[in-house]
């Protein structure tokens, strides 16, 4: 039996110390969560999505929690990328991990200046990597209009593509037709790698009130129930572009996070099950190496996409 394995993965030129990172929107700006995990076990850390201006997001209540998971409406609420900068990334320099930024924008204008700005601070801020959402379901301008127009797409990450030197990973959404065709065109715009999924759209009833039970009517539905989604969204862009795959949606356990690197993910992410428990990760990570352990796998490397059809 072999007792030491290869955790090591490269993601769109970020390497990594293993595959597993945190999915944004539910990491905060990784000083949160530092008093319950060591942040430098992290393959990455993959912060609170940012916007060019702070936003206070959609009104209350925001957050409902389902029978397998949580539907959410925060709205993008963040302190904007000044503020990023000056007080929140500081204490990330600490740490050996890849700081990943995800943002977005109302605009086109927006992104492209969102991005100069990372681009200008990520020496000195210690930016490892950009994360675009096209995907954001909680958001009356921009978000998903950027992610279910090919063209769009393609416009919007070309743009972004011209002004930042990073590594750049496009954050799809599931709320489409055919997931393939934008998975290709963002590859083609110039992404690194591509990000998915992210939530799929829901919303709950008070049965008393008769009432959405969520201000802002429909919400972005994640966790385990999403999980059998993501995967098909997962192989089917590993079947269609030649660039990493970060995989995510409903990955509560080990088992789960090793089915998305079976069907084609490079690394995951881990969203709703840090909300569960906070050590899920790092949990998360010593399974993998246990699973390649135990099946004598010297190279995660060797899993990814070795799904048997």
């Amino acid at each position: 039996m072999i007792k030491k394995t290869q955790l090591e993965v490269e993601v769109g030129k970020i390497k990594m110390k293993n595959p597993v990172m945190t999915a944004s929107g539910t990491f905060g700006y990784g000083e949160e969560f530092s008093p319950f995990i060591d942040l430098n076990k992290l393959g990455a850390m993959v912060l609170k999505g940012i916007t060019l201006k702070p936003k206070l997001g959609n009104p209350l209540p925001r957050i409902i929690e389902t029978s397998s998971g949580i539907l959410n409406s925060v709205g993008l609420q963040n302190v904007g990328v000044e503020i990023l900068i000056k007080e929140k990334l500081p204490y990330l320099r600490k740490f050996n991990t890849p700081v990943i930024i995800n943002f977005s924008g109302d605009t086109l204008e927006e992104y492209v200046k969102v991005a100069e700005k990372l681009e200008e601070a990520a020496v000195e801020s210690g930016i490892t990597g950009l994360e675009v959402n096209i995907s954001c379901p909680n958001v009356k301008k921009g978000g998903l209009q950027w992610g279910t127009d090919p063209k769009s797409t393609y416009r919007l990450i070309n743009e972004i593509r011209k002004v930042t030197t990073l590594p750049l990973i496009v954050k799809l959404s599931p709320n489409v037709t055919d997931i393939r065709i934008f998975a290709k065109t963002a590859e083609e715009a110039g992404a690194d790698a591509i990000s998915l999924i992210n939530t799929v759209l829901g919303m709950a009833i008070d049965i008393k009130s008769r009432k959405p039970l969520l201000a802002n009517i429909k919400g972005g539905l994640s966790g385990p129930a999403i999980k059998p989604m993501a995967l098909w969204l997962v192989w089917q862009v590993f079947e269609t572009v030649h660039i990493p795959i970060i995989g995510m949606g409903g990955i509560m356990d080990a088992q789960d996070a090793i089915e998305f690197i079976i069907t084609g993910a490079t690394s995951v992410s881990i969203g709703t099950a840090s909300f569960v428990n906070p050590h899920a990760a790092i949990d998360i990570i010593e399974g993998i190496e246990k699973y390649l352990i135990d099946n004598e796998i010297k190279d995660i490397n060797e899993l990814v996409g070795s799904l048997k059809i």
